[in-house]
């Protein structure tokens, strides 16, 4: 029995899969709103060369020598693990497998995007790069590879997520960050949003609006996304092209597969490569994305055009959404309390390809618990929504006898989170 998968590190893939060309129905193009031309804005705010991404239709888009390199330095391709100490905790026939996007330096996925976001920004001279950040995975991964770059980077992150979550700040100003809580009194948004409410608990909507502001005001500032958008999607593929290799060293074939899902990038990023095998005829794997039920995008959002910012710097987006001006309650899960979700995932739920499902605050720390105890591992929060519905999966081969294999991309670990852990142990968790 393998309980570890590892891949050489000339196994890094050295394409970026891209779905658009794959999907089942044509993907609706941005709209600027009635009275302003958002569209106009991207070339001020993004990189040319992700900007090419975002709307390329190349199947596979070849990853720069460069960034591979780095790739390979922070740890990819990244091991595969069978969880065999939460079966037998479960006593079920099911075999559960991990993707560990936990074990990069800044502990999650999101590097992966982050490196080359930067790496595209540095090529067209830009010299500071401004984004947000909800529980800080993102701004942490953004500010190490702005760092790798020689470049500064300016990070605004949701209030409530800066107060519950002291040291991911830490970890930004150690790799040289810059910080602020939003929303701020640093830009004209910010101090806008205080006025109307001192006390807001902010949301990922207002801190990019704050971070595009900082990149219209300045041609050397450029705006970086954390998820969202078709070539963030694109850059996490390396995580679904290292699955399929490993499951095919572990003659395994997915029957479900799932992941937590907030803006899409880590869902988007491990299961795109196996969706295209179903897209192609050549699976007939189940796809799960996992939300809080807190902030239910996709199980309740309707499917409409919407800004992807709460004051309406971006162009209007086709995706599910509660509303831009959304805020959500302040659960410990940071990185999934965005009002919208990918425009890309969301067409996939539409069309039925992608099974959304929602998760309570309460019943995924319960689950990171178990995990934690079974496996050795203390998962994010985030990632905690996948676990959750993983082990709902796993019950059920236990009560019908069935033998599936279920996958879950471990997005990040959960060691900057143990306020939230805490809580739950406390019993005083909302």
């Amino acid at each position: 029995m393998m309980y570890k998968i590892d891949l050489p590190s000339e196994e890094v893939p050295k394409k970026w899969y891209n779905i658009n060309p794959d999907l089942p129905v044509e993907m609706p193009m941005p709209q600027n709103s009635e009275n302003e031309s958002q569209l106009e804005n991207l070339p001020k705010v993004f990189s040319q060369g992700v900007l090419d991404q975002e709307f390329s239709m190349d199947r596979y888009i070849k990853i720069p020598k460069e960034v591979r390199e780095i790739y390979m330095r922070i740890g990819r391709p990244t091991p595969l693990y069978r969880a065999k100490g939460l079966e037998e905790k479960l006593s079920t026939p099911a075999k559960i497998y991990y993707k560990r996007e936990d074990t990069s330096p800044t502990g999650s996925h999101k590097l992966n995007s982050a490196i080359a976001q930067a790496y595209y920004a540095k090529k067209e001279g830009v010299e500071l790069l401004t984004t947000e950040t909800g529980a800080g995975q993102w701004g942490t991964a953004l500010s190490l590879a702005c760092s790798m770059m020689d470049m500064d980077c300016r990070i605004y992150m949701v209030r409530v997520s800066y107060d519950q979550k002291p040291f991911r700040k830490s970890i930004m100003e150690i790799y040289d960050g810059e910080v602020h809580a939003s929303p701020s009194k640093s830009t004209e948004y910010g101090r806008k949003i205080l006025e109307k409410d001192p006390d807001t608990p902010g949301s990922l909507g207002i801190a990019i609006s704050e971070a595009m502001e900082d990149a219209l005001k300045d041609e050397k500032t450029k705006y970086s996304l954390g998820s969202v958008l078709n070539h963030v999607m694109l850059h996490q593929t390396v995580i679904g092209q290292e699955l399929k290799k490993q499951l095919e060293i572990a003659e395994e074939e997915p029957d479900v597969f799932i992941g937590c899902v907030g803006g899409g990038s880590n869902f988007a990023g491990s299961a795109y490569p196996l969706i295209k095998d179903k897209l192609d005829g050549k699976s007939d794997c189940q796809f799960i994305g996992v939300e809080p039920s807190s902030c239910p995008t996709l199980t309740k959002g309707e499917y409409k055009y919407d800004f992807g910012d709460t004051n309406g710097f971006t162009p209007l987006l086709k995706m599910f959404t509660l509303g831009h001006d959304f805020i959500a309650p302040s659960v410990h899960a940071g990185g999934l309390r965005y009002h919208g979700m990918s425009p890309q995932i969301s067409l996939l739920v539409n069309e039925g390809i992608i099974e959304p499902r929602s998760a309570s605050q309460k019943e995924i720390f319960e689950s990171g618990t178990l995990f934690a105890k079974s496996e050795g591992v203390v998962p994010a929060p985030e990632t905690n929504h996948a676990l959750k519905v993983a082990i709902d999966e796993a019950k059920k081969c236990k009560e019908t006898g069935e033998e599936k294999t279920i996958v879950v991309n471990f997005s990040g670990h959960g060691l900057l989170d143990l306020k939230g852990y805490a809580g739950y142990l406390e019993n005083n968790l909302e």
